[in-house]
């Protein structure tokens, strides 16, 4: 690829001197991050070392990345939820199994988010049947 220069040296308007960019990792960035791996586990000492002085922000850092945050586990439970009812009535089981702590709220929420997209997913099955009428009652018209 050649690059048009102007006179004296000068690049034309709208075309670069380094049309290919910097190449990847000549950054100071990635410099920085390439200093900090060969220091790892030095750094990480020196963490361990002032979070056991008690420095709440080595510590706090360590936990932060170190550790996986604890999600919370909630124990299956048996719940009765009529099939056959209408998904309104559904949702209000659900509620009520929440308020009498028969469900946790995490279990409730879930429920109900799954109840709305089932819900969604009955809408589309139900358009879809109604627009495949109306395309075979319009052809009978034809």
């Amino acid at each position: 690829m050649t690059i048009a220069k102007e006179g004296r040296g000068r690049w034309k308007k709208g075309e670069s001197g380094n049309p290919r960019g910097r190449s990847p990792g000549t950054g100071k960035v990635a410099q920085l991050r390439e200093n900090i791996a060969q220091h790892l586990l030095e750094i990480i000492e020196q963490l361990v070392i002032k979070a056991k002085e008690g420095d709440s922000q080595a510590a706090r850092l360590l936990l932060e990345r170190v550790i996986p945050p604890v999600k919370s586990m909630e124990q299956s439970v048996k719940f009765s939820l009529s099939v056959d009812a209408d998904l309104s009535t559904q949702g209000q089981s659900i509620i009520q199994a929440v308020a009498n702590g028969t469900l946790a709220p995490g279990q409730g929420s879930a429920l109900l988010t799954s109840l709305g997209t089932l819900a969604r997913i009955k809408e589309m099955d139900e358009l879809e049947k109604r627009l495949t009428a109306l395309e075979q009652a319009n052809e009978h018209k034809k």
